[in-house]
């Protein structure tokens, strides 16, 4: 079976957890014997049985690829819209439906996502708080959705227990304000909690990040640079107190499941994502109030020495890949 790969952003561009998934979910079906290329768009001699579109196609890439006979399934992340209430989908839907409704919109809505996500023989998510949202806000049938978890590197999974010799928390992802690093220093800072920041911006001429560089104080805000390799990820984690998270929104957040898989108890914002995930296996910061915030690092780092790991299932890259296969088959008739 011959699957296309599609991604709209450059990796050069943007870096982070989509590459992670894109670049892993290849390796792991490649092993499974599936052939996998990513679309060469200048190439009118390529062939595939199937394109997986990673981000949002417009709706002439799907109407010419239904024309060529080839089935088109996506991934979208919807990382902010997840973490709405569901109130809040549902009016987004209500308004949805009747800007769709309206006389005179059938140029316009073709170039807005909402069109691409009913179009897709396939949307695929990871969190069925997602799956509400296509459902809710875009109408699209639950036949047309399929929820596949996102998977750890095998080192991970094989981590074992951590030491937790270093008297830090760690945080690790893009330093960008979707993060809230500067926010979660500053924070460090006040409550007098030592946390490693692990991770790059994506422009070091990026204003924020100029901002968060001058609040490396080796004290409380400790910082050390974006790392790739997995092996050296467990190194940094696993002497880690715990893992802090304070980002304005995710989805799935393989940061928080490689610090879990490492053994480390976790901090992180209460949200639909976050719960859907970790349940009662994580600590939270309250949702509700900024205030109490310092208060609650502070107690969670006091208490990590005798709080455990949450007790979840991890999946790995190759239970990423027989769902996706299941689901690739189903769509190729």
């Amino acid at each position: 079976m011959k699957i296309l790969f599609a991604h709209s952003c450059p990796f050069a561009f943007a870096h982070g957890g989509f590459q992670i998934q894109i670049e892993q979910t290849k390796a792991a079906l490649e092993s499974r014997g599936l052939e996998i290329e990513y679309v060469r768009w200048w190439d009118d001699q390529q062939t595939g049985e199937l394109i997986h579109h990673f981000g949002v196609p417009s709706v002439s890439y799907l109407k010419l690829a239904r024309e060529k006979r080839i089935p088109v399934v996506v991934t979208h992340l919807f990382t902010a819209t997840c973490n709405r209430s569901l109130l809040q989908l549902k009016i987004q839907g209500a308004i949805t439906r009747t800007m769709l409704a309206l006389p005179g919109w059938g140029m316009i809505k073709n170039q807005l996502n909402w069109e691409s996500f009913r179009l897709a023989d396939q949307m695929i998510v990871g969190l069925q708080a997602e799956k509400r949202v296509l459902h809710t806000v875009f109408g699209v049938h639950h036949s047309r959705i399929s929820t596949v978890p996102l998977g750890l590197h095998r080192s991970f999974l094989e981590a074992g227990k951590s030491s937790r010799l270093k008297p830090y928390l760690i945080t690790t992802g893009t330093i960008t304000n979707r993060k809230r690093s500067v926010e979660l220093a500053v924070m460090a800072q006040e409550a007098q909690v030592p946390i490693l920041f692990v991770g790059k911006p994506y422009d070091l001429s990026d204003p924020y990040w100029k901002k968060f560089a001058d609040l490396i104080d080796d004290q409380f805000v400790l910082y050390h640079d974006h790392v790739t390799d997995p092996g050296q990820m467990i190194g940094l984690l696993q002497p880690s107190q715990g893992f802090v998270l304070f980002s304005q929104y995710e989805n799935w957040c393989l940061s928080a499941h490689e610090a879990a898989a490492c053994g480390l108890p976790l901090l992180v914002p209460d949200q639909p994502w976050s719960r859907e995930c970790f349940g009662a296996h994580a600590s939270y910061f309250d949702a509700s109030t900024t205030r109490q915030n310092p208060g609650t690092l502070r107690s969670f780092y006091e208490k990590c020495p005798s709080m455990r790991a949450p007790a979840i299932k991890f999946y790995s890259w190759d239970d990423v890949a027989e769902r996706l296969e299941t689901c690739y088959r189903a769509q190729v008739k």
